[in-house]
């Protein structure tokens, strides 16, 4: 089965981005961005953090998978 591009390690994470992925966690959380559109979470993360468009959308869907699996 193909490994889905938002199922990403915090080696990678932290090389892309400067930092883990508990850290995006966080910042997200305190974002809000689990009520928020997907498009404006990813430009969030592009504009405040200025994290690349493949590493923001990367990240953002992370997160949402992981919220709705809570």
């Amino acid at each position: 089965m193909k490994k889905e591009y938002w199922d990403v390690e915090d080696v990678q994470v932290a090389e892309k981005t400067g930092k883990k992925i508990a850290e995006w966690i966080k910042i997200l959380d305190k974002f809000g961005a689990a009520g928020k559109k997907s498009n404006d979470v990813a430009a969030y993360l592009q504009q405040e953090y200025d994290v690349p468009r493949y590493w923001a959308r990367t990240l953002t869907t992370h997160y949402l998978k992981k919220k709705q699996a809570q």
